[in-house]
């Protein structure tokens, strides 16, 4: 007979931002247990993300829960007085030939103001002005302190009585109603967990950890963002610049401590893994920068790569599995887990107990996993 080390009503496996703030919110009324494989939280995608809140990123649904997270970002002191955002502002350049998708970022924006090419370059000094014609600004985006996010919900979730285990990985899921109530047995190097409902919060592992449960994956797909933190020019000081972004999408750049972190924003699928920069895709979006920007980048700092999934249709799967019963899908975030965790971790703490999030039907339905059938 298998021996129980703790039983819980919420297992959460995945230590990102999408399971600890699920955990913090479940917590509260609920006991929770949170399973990472590795030995710290947020050691994947949550850890190595320059996260932004700007609110015209993204697919409409990724919009709306940006929207719907903002005041929590910008007024909730949930974490006490240390702001959790910093005015930076977001730049999307564009060059001869692009007037036309330039123009309708303003106008299907919130918030967008379109700038001259002179305007744009007294934001950021360093823009090339061959061939640009203008810009696209949203003057609200702000930086995210992810740390200070990641430390807010995991202290919530722990002063609420929540159980986080580190070094945790899942060897094995098997239903036993005979242990917890008709839930589940989670099988790990510090034992076996039991629970009612399983949050599957394990982000480019998320369709593994189904199949391990017996549910049909939806079909993510990781893909690898790279970036690399590079000196500036002696005497070029940055720190005021707003993000920058080429409207091709081929790189951008941040202010960092005093450097500059650039990416080639590139979206390669990969399998799940411990990701790292691949040299020849830098170098490329290296190259796209240094053609967009007065700075020649004649060393790299560090570099580093991490995992955004998305599901088939680039919309996050949230809700129960529509075969395998007490098994919550939290995954397919695609590079929006952090600016949209505040408002996607109440919404799935209320779908998760039974509750129906007011005047969220049409989004609740976007969300719904099971959309995707058989994958």
């Amino acid at each position: 007979m298998t021996t129980i080390t703790a039983t819980a009503d919420f297992i959460i496996i995945g230590g990102g931002i999408a399971g600890v703030s699920v955990g913090a919110r479940l917590a509260k009324d609920h006991s929770v247990i949170l399973l990472e494989a590795e030995p710290a939280l947020g050691y994947h995608s949550s850890g190595r993300s320059a996260a932004m809140l700007i609110e015209n990123y993204g697919n409409p649904v990724s919009r709306e829960l940006i929207g719907m997270s903002a005041p929590f970002f910008r007024e909730s002191d949930e974490f006490g007085p240390v702001p959790l955002v910093k005015p930076r502002g977001d730049l999307t350049v564009a060059y001869t030939g692009e007037e036309a998708r330039s123009a309708s970022i303003v106008d299907e924006g919130k918030g967008m103001e379109s700038l001259s090419p002179e305007e744009a370059r007294e934001l950021v000094p360093a823009l090339r002005p061959d061939r640009l014609i203008g810009a696209a600004f949203e003057p609200g985006a702000s930086d995210i302190d992810v740390e200070a996010l990641m430390q807010g919900f995991s202290r919530q979730l722990r002063d609420r009585g929540g159980r986080i285990e580190l070094a945790a990985p899942v060897e094995g899921i098997k239903a036993d109603g005979a242990n917890n109530n008709g839930g589940w047995v989670i099988s790990t190097p510090k034992g076996d967990f039991a629970c009612g409902t399983i949050i599957n919060a394990a982000g480019a592992w998320a369709d593994r950890v189904a199949v391990m449960a017996g549910a049909n994956p939806v079909g993510l797909q990781p893909k690898r963002r790279s970036a690399a933190l590079i000196r500036l020019p002696d005497g070029m000081d940055a720190s005021g610049w707003p993000m920058t972004s080429g409207i091709e999408d081929r790189w951008y750049c941040r202010p960092d401590t005093g450097r500059l972190m650039v990416s080639p924003a590139d979206a390669d699928p990969v399998d799940p893994h411990d990701a790292w920069p691949d040299d020849t895709v830098l170098a490329t979006g290296i190259h796209h920068f240094e053609e967009a920007m007065a700075i020649e980048v004649t060393r790299i700092e560090h570099s580093w790569a991490g995992l955004r999934s998305f599901t088939p249709d680039d919309v996050m799967a949230v809700g129960f599995d529509p075969e395998c019963e007490g098994f919550f899908w939290l995954a397919g975030q695609g590079g929006v887990g952090i600016c949209t965790s505040p408002a996607l971790s109440l919404i799935a703490a209320q779908l998760s107990t039974g509750q129906s999030p007011q005047g969220a039907g049409e989004l609740i339905a976007r969300l719904d996993p099971g959309r995707f059938g058989k994958a």
